[in-house]
């Protein structure tokens, strides 16, 4: 699989943006994508190290419009924890 379409986009929220200090980023990544796959997609796109990758799915979640009733789609999420002294500085800008 190519990194670009191992990580689709970074996850930019106010609790990620407090996780950024302690070199923690987090991720949308592909729901097929292992921890080592991410891991290298990551060590390649930004030129860093990583120390460790931690995975969660998130749910979709169920929305209704008026009575029609519809679901949001399942998706990854990838915490990745850096070397110490290595950052981000394109997510860090958001």
């Amino acid at each position: 699989m190519d990194p670009h379409d191992v990580i689709k986009r970074p996850v930019v929220t106010e609790k990620t943006t407090g996780a950024m200090e302690a070199n923690q980023y987090t991720f949308e990544v592909d729901l097929r994508a292992t921890k080592t796959q991410i891991k290298q997609a990551i060590e390649q796109i930004f030129n860093v190290k990583v120390v460790k990758v931690n995975t969660s799915r998130v749910p979709g979640k169920v929305r209704r419009r008026g009575r029609t009733e519809g679901r949001t789609p399942e998706w990854k999420k990838a915490v990745v924890t850096l070397r110490e002294g290595d950052r981000i500085p394109i997510i860090e800008g958001l």
